[in-house]
């Protein structure tokens, strides 16, 4: 046997090589593969290594169970996410397994940094704070204090994010890497991941990946591209697979077609509505939603198109998902950071435990399962969650054998002082009023429903 080893890639040569966007070629799996998914066709035509990763991205032999391909839960009809509304994907020999995570969309991950954690830039800074403010021109917020615990222990700011740009600027955050955990931090690693997961594609080793990838059909056509040695050599092999994939990531505008509502909106192509206008307004709204904090939804200093993500990681004290057969242990507990996935120096640090990376919500409109364990269904349940979490929280938890509420009962309490209990609209206190009405959700929905590919002004 021998062992796929990655290594970093520098960002310089990782954008010189159109490699910074490669993202998992599968993340979990549907218990009804999708075999009629299709590629899209892009505007201009792809590279011939693109047109080899998009046949590697839908070739269903390189699972074990022979059924399952990266597009069967990536499915490009549906943002490049499940087209169905399970929690967990099912994956293995027989799919019959279930994954242990709620499957992320491969759509908008062109711009991910690497996982690390340090203090953010002025310019993330100024990103969360209101439009005309600056990290330069906002006063010293409240003093934050350092965990000690770990070389590189998370600083928890004493304030909400948008109200203290001094903290936020000199706070050790958590952010980037690809997964719900950030664990992947080479690219390489990042799409190999899935291929080897017995929850997922369950190759067993990166041998029987290789001999999968020396059977197919299209060997010639790598033999023409990567050389001669390319399906004898199996590091080059696995390395020339998974840099295909990201070619096809890479050149397929499906990806990041950034033709959305919101899109053409701040090019001055369309108007809001009434009501996406008052949502944008609530989403931005500090006291109100504070969405846009962690979503960011301004263009990037460089001109960019807004990701709708800080690339950063938040414990939010989720209810415990019973549909997710593993939670039927009650020693079982997904940790995020800390595992069970994720094995390193940054797992070890209590202070990361139960953190869970922020996703886009670019097509959150279309999705049908959210957060990490998948545990609601639809955008209003995902709302009031938001909002009456600390202030009735009996509708999120179960009682526990006492008849007491079990909250954050999907998380160890020796790690529950993690949970974002500060920033609204989670600083609630029982008896007090949800930052948003149901009105107010209904608007915030509709702006978010601009934020779904597609648009036609």
């Amino acid at each position: 046997m021998f062992v796929f080893s990655t290594h970093k890639i520098p960002v310089a040569t990782a954008l010189l090589c159109g490699l910074v966007i490669l993202l998992p070629a599968c993340s979990r799996h549907q218990d009804a593969p999708a075999a009629a998914a299709t590629a899209v066709v892009p505007a201009k035509p792809l590279s011939q290594v693109a047109l080899i990763g998009q046949r590697l991205f839908f070739d269903t032999s390189l699972s074990s169970s022979g059924k399952l391909a990266c597009a069967s839960c990536h499915n490009p009809q549906h943002a490049f996410a499940p087209d169905n509304a399970l929690s967990v994907q099912m994956g293995g020999a027989a799919l019959t397994v279930q994954g242990g995570r709620a499957v992320p969309s491969l759509g908008y991950m062109n711009d991910t940094p690497n996982f690390s954690v340090g203090p953010e830039s002025p310019s993330e800074v100024d990103a969360r704070l209101p439009a005309g403010m600056s990290a330069s021109t906002v006063g010293h917020g409240p003093t934050v204090q350092a965990v000690p615990q770990g070389p590189m222990a998370r600083v928890q700011p004493a304030s909400a994010k948008a109200a203290s740009a001094t903290a936020a600027a000199t706070a050790l955050v958590p952010q980037g890497g690809f997964f719900w955990d950030g664990r992947a931090d080479t690219l390489q690693g990042q799409a190999l991941g899935p291929l080897l997961n017995p929850l997922e594609m369950d190759n067993a080793s990166a041998d029987v990946l290789v001999q999968k990838l020396q059977k197919i059909g299209y060997g010639d056509q790598m033999k023409q591209l990567f050389g001669p040695n390319v399906m004898t050599d199996k590091r080059l092999l696995v390395s020339e697979a998974l840099f295909a994939i990201g070619r096809y990531e890479a050149e397929e505008p499906a990806f990041h077609p950034y033709d959305s509502k919101y899109d053409f909106y701040l090019a001055g192509k369309t108007q809001l509505s009434a009501a996406e206008t008052r949502g944008l307004k609530l989403f931005e709204d500090s006291k109100k939603g504070n969405c846009s904090s962690c979503h960011l939804d301004r263009k990037t200093p460089d001109g960019l198109p807004p990701a709708f993500t800080d690339y950063q990681f938040e414990a939010l004290g989720l209810p415990r998902n019973k549909d997710i057969a593993a939670t039927a242990n009650p020693a079982f507990f997904d940790l995020g950071i800390c595992g069970p996935a994720r094995n390193d120096v940054y797992s070890q640090q209590p202070q990361n435990c139960g953190l869970f990376k922020t996703p886009t919500l670019r097509n959150v409109a279309t999705r049908r399962a959210f957060f990490h364990n998948g545990v609601f269904h639809n955008l209003e349940d995902v709302l009031h969650f938001y909002v009456e979490r600390d202030i009735h929280p009996e509708k999120f938890y179960p009682l526990d054998p006492g008849g007491k509420i079990a909250k954050f009962n999907d998380l160890p309490e020796k790690y529950r002082a993690n949970i974002d209990v500060i920033d609204a609209p989670l600083d609630r206190k029982p008896g007090d009023q949800p930052a948003l009405s149901d009105a107010e959700i209904k608007d915030v929905i509709a702006f978010l429903n601009t934020l779904t590919d597609g648009y036609k002004p």
